[in-house]
């Protein structure tokens, strides 16, 4: 219950329609006595870095001008991370360079273009896994060190913010007991479901890397049957160094499951135009299209056809 109204109170700053428009006098009085005022909170940010880190930036920035308070923990090797905004910056060392990370993210990306992942399995094994074993040991060089988590435990945080691509920002909800909101656009392993222990039918939902559509045959349907088998084989290798990193922070072995449980608030940065219908758990909001800018109008309009190039041609 106080992890709900903790997490919820920063996202409570949408203008809704008054409640006591139609109701008595005395009952909105007691009404409004009772509930509490709009508070700004104190919020903890564990960031991934690369794409995912510009639509965070944007939502950072709205929470800013609303007046709460943002704190950030980022690697010093970082690409985008550390831009200039009104918010608390905590770095800390990595275990791994600039240039390391540059080669390994650009060996992940030609994999990416040459030879697009068709399976778990495939992307598990090849350069996604070298890119991300880097990846999950910055949680590692953040618990290091002993300064910044001293004051990650002194702080009175509301609540953390974090994307939960990379791990970390749920190890770092688990061990300071705080609640969480998870921001991200596609959760792997089926781990958004089994987290907020959503029913998923394979008869209709397709997997990711099955390459099918909502209306499956029956043979599509085995086959959506043995690549959700395939994900749950080659998942727990993938995130295998994660869970080995995160045991060694919170001192306990600890399960996908027990993280990905853990998150109040799952903001999903997508939406069912470009999704197929799926069950999905009232502690999910879809929020796609909140990094699109509202279009300016052009100055200027200079109607031009192919007549106007051939016409100034003839004139010369």
């Amino acid at each position: 219950m106080a992890c709900g109204i903790a997490a919820g109170r920063l996202w409570a700053t949408v203008p809704m329609a008054p409640a006591c428009s139609s109701a008595p006098l005395p009952l909105c009085l007691c009404l409004l006595l009772a509930s509490g005022f709009a508070q700004a909170g104190r919020l903890l940010v564990v960031p991934m870095d690369g794409s995912h880190w510009f639509t965070m930036r944007l939502v950072l920035e709205k929470l800013i001008q609303r007046g709460h308070e943002v704190v950030v923990v980022m690697p010093e090797a970082s690409w985008h991370l550390g831009q200039s905004l009104n918010y608390t910056v905590k770095s800390y060392p990595a275990s791994f360079s600039l240039e390391e990370l540059n080669r390994l993210f650009q060996s992940f990306a030609d994999t990416q273009w040459k030879t697009p992942p068709q399976s778990m399995y495939s992307f598990s094994t090849g350069s996604s896994k070298l890119l991300f074993d880097v990846i999950f040991t910055r949680c590692r060089n953040l618990f290091n060190i002993k300064g910044i988590v001293e004051y990650l435990k002194t702080t009175l945080f509301d609540a953390v913010l974090m994307d939960p691509f990379d791990l970390c920002g749920l190890i770092t909800a688990k061990y300071l007991s705080l609640p969480s909101v998870a921001f991200t656009k596609v959760v792997l392993c089926h781990l958004l479901e089994e987290g907020t222990q959503c029913p998923f039918p394979l008869s209709y939902v397709p997997r990711l890397f099955s390459g099918l559509s909502d209306t499956m045959t029956f043979q599509e349907r085995v086959q959506n049957l043995f690549t959700h088998l395939e994900e749950r084989l080659f998942c727990s290798y993938f995130y295998k160094s994660a869970l080995e990193i995160a045991a060694e922070i919170l001192q306990t072995t600890v399960s996908m499951y027990d993280l990905y449980s853990q998150p109040s608030i799952w903001l999903l940065r997508t939406d069912f135009v470009l999704d197929f219908p799926r069950p999905v758990m009232p502690n999910v909001v879809f929020v796609g299209g909140i990094n699109c800018h509202e279009g300016k109008p052009l100055l200027e309009v200079c109607p031009l056809s192919l007549g106007t190039f051939r016409a100034s041609d003839i004139a010369q």
